[in-house]
């Protein structure tokens, strides 16, 4: 029932889903609505669940005050059918603190995981590279942002394919010297570790696709995140301005067809549906507002794909590896046992997972969309 197109989007795009990919959806939220939707698509044979909810959270909600006062919430409702096991993931388009409050209520943490991060793909000249935190996170400790990381790596290893991921750090220079404390102190975090970290990413380089994984606090993620979603938008208008101003252009235009349609394919968000909300004890993705049909069929086609490759299992995997070495006794490791409580025992006394738990999710509210934009 979130989006702003929903529920008609919504529907659309899992009857899409399942007629293009055979992937089965569960739809949750108001019967009657879900099905008059299925009705206007002459989908009535498809084999959907429905699971009734009677409320919704809209746009701009408070997470803590939704998460107390609709606990029967289209969202909540689907979190709690992939915490039963009747569904493999959840996804939603809608309000980005009220999605990820409900999951995180509903599947909690993964086991030393102190904090779940969105991920977003961002268009490259290489490519694409994996960017997070994009929204959950404002001011994110140096531990957290290490974590991300590993998070990152998994993810751009099981959903892109890629062997042996490169990460860097989202700061103001390239020098490990440069940015807040937070920075510096996860800086030298990465470099003691085994990942494959080549240092900090500045600003200007984030296209050019130097480092396959992009580690950043949810603010500065969220907005280069909707500056390339803006941008990509800016260069369409002018070019379609352009092409119309005399037969010379027009003529040009057809020659170069083929290779425009091919970039605004590689930076619409449309393509790819849904950002994953790692760390959690089953898969979260969350969608663009504004998601479409054809955002939401992609949305679950890539949903469908992690969960076939076990992502979670192989985060989790990853994150006792690295509990593993931070506990070792070898000289290279004495900052990690300086600040173990900080990484893996959940921090200081006013971060208690209750506690933890609604700050993080008012401050993905407060970030705004934090869906794939690119």
């Amino acid at each position: 029932m979130g989006g702003d197109h929903a529920p008609a989007a919504i529907v659309e795009g899992a009857v899409q889903a399942y007629r293009e990919f055979g992937v089965e959806s569960v739809l949750a939220g108001i019967p009657e609505r879900i099905d008059a939707e299925l009705a206007r698509l002459n989908a009535r044979d498809v084999p959907f669940e429905i699971l009734e909810a009677t409320q919704v959270i809209e746009m701009g909600e408070s997470p803590s005050r939704s998460l107390k006062s609709k606990t029967n919430s289209s969202m909540r409702v689907a979190a709690e059918a992939v915490k039963r096991g009747d569904a493999a993931a959840v996804f939603s388009a809608g309000d980005t603190g009220g999605a990820f409050a409900a999951s995180l209520h509903v599947l909690q943490r993964m086991k030393g995981v102190v904090r779940p991060a969105i991920a977003a793909l961002l268009p490259t000249l290489k490519g694409f590279s994996i960017i997070l935190d994009v929204g959950a996170n404002l001011i994110p400790k140096a531990q957290h942002l290490f974590q991300f990381g590993v998070m990152g790596m998994v993810y751009a290893e099981t959903a892109m394919g890629i062997s042996s991921p490169t990460l860097g750090l989202l700061n103001v220079g390239g020098e490990d010297s440069k940015g807040t404390d937070a920075l510096k102190t996860a800086h030298q975090l990465f470099a003691k570790s085994d990942l494959n970290f080549l240092g900090n990413v500045e600003g200007s380089t984030i296209f050019q696709g130097s480092v396959d994984v992009i580690v950043c606090d949810g603010f500065s993620g969220n907005v280069a995140l909707k500056v390339s979603e803006s941008l990509s938008e800016m260069l369409t208008t002018l070019l379609r301005e352009e092409v119309t101003q005399s037969f010379r252009s027009k003529i040009g235009y057809m020659f170069l067809q083929n290779g425009l349609k091919s970039m605004r394919k590689r930076t619409d968000y449309t393509e790819y549906g849904a950002a994953p909300l790692l760390g959690l004890n089953g898969l979260c993705m969350i969608g663009h507002g504004r998601s479409n049909a054809k955002a939401v069929k992609n949305a679950l086609r890539v949903s469908a794909e992690v969960v076939k490759k076990q992502m979670n299992s192989q985060i989790q995997n990853e994150i006792d590896r690295q509990i593993a070495i931070h506990r070792s006794t070898e000289p290279g490791w004495r900052l990690w046992n300086q600040i173990r409580d900080g990484i893996f025992h959940g921090g200081s006394s006013d971060e208690t997972p209750e506690n933890d738990e609604v700050a993080q999710s008012e401050e993905a509210s407060r970030s705004g969309d934090a869906s794939p934009s690119n």
